[in-house]
């Protein structure tokens, strides 16, 4: 099988671009762990987060935002039910969803539910290789929230689960993989310290949620979104000393990354 393309800078820059025109506002039903990094990396990247989980608030503001994110790390009775209506409002307004399907597989409760999020139409799907394969039903092999195999293995569940659900579907890991079935793109950048600060993969996914709003490329933009993610990953390596410093110079990178510089590396 030959290796996908990479994403080029252009289509990143473009991208990024659009992004911080728009400010989408985006509706995020995260997990417990990370709502402030997913919130603080919404800000820097040019988005606008809002974190309404009331079961009787989340229909009514689902239908309002630019994009919802459905991440279930920290999945319970009322929660699931928010997120239940949050995705039948916003499929009614037309606003475009992703889901986190995070260590689906392994515990049975969060399974049946992304598997019934699955027949509700995400505009996206971002998980790490374990859990697309699970989701796909290539089989369970994930360790908790952590990935036990590498995303090029997951590349071809990747592909049919986004022919089979119409979504685009990202598998992370060293590179990423994003895809529509059809067309797909591969991201290289990043770093492993990325690994070591809880909720860097959860606040991509609201990156990825954040740059669907308004799109019209819906591909290009969920590749834009890992790009960005994975570019800003290693220039915040670049300037820290570990994993608590790493966590700031991210969200600094998040903020000074420009569409200018991206052109400048495509010369």
């Amino acid at each position: 099988m030959s290796h996908p393309p990479t994403l080029p800078f252009v289509v990143i820059a473009d991208e990024l671009e659009r992004l911080r025109a728009e400010h989408p506002l985006v509706h995020v039903l995260t997990n417990e762990v990370v709502q402030e990094i997913t919130a603080n990396a919404l800000l820097a990247v040019g988005a606008a987060p809002a974190m309404i989980v009331a079961e009787e608030e989340a229909a009514e503001f689902a239908a309002l935002a630019g994009a919802l994110l459905i991440n279930i790390g920290t999945l319970y009775p009322a929660r699931w039910a928010a997120m239940q209506q949050a995705v039948t409002a916003a499929n009614a307004a037309g606003v475009p969803w992703t889901l986190d399907p995070v260590a689906v597989g392994v515990l049975g409760y969060r399974t049946a539910a992304c598997r019934e999020l699955l027949t509700q139409h995400p505009a996206a799907i971002r998980g790490n290789a374990s859990e697309i394969l699970a989701l796909a039903g290539w089989g369970a092999s994930g360790r908790g929230v952590d990935s036990t195999a590498g995303s090029a293995s997951a590349l071809a569940a990747a592909e049919q689960l986004a022919r089979t659900t119409g979504a685009v579907v990202a598998v992370t890991g060293e590179i990423d993989y994003i895809t529509d079935g059809e067309t797909t793109w591969a991201t290289p950048w990043g770093h492993p310290l990325m690994t070591r600060v809880v909720g860097t993969g959860c606040a991509l996914s609201a990156l990825v949620a954040a740059f669907t709003a308004h799109t019209g490329n819906r591909l290009n933009a969920v590749a834009a979104a890992c790009a960005v993610a994975g570019i800003c990953g290693e220039r915040a390596q670049s300037a820290c000393d570990g994993p608590g410093s790493f966590r700031f110079s991210f969200l600094d990178a998040l903020y000074v990354l420009s569409p200018k510089q991206l052109r400048e590396l495509s010369l």
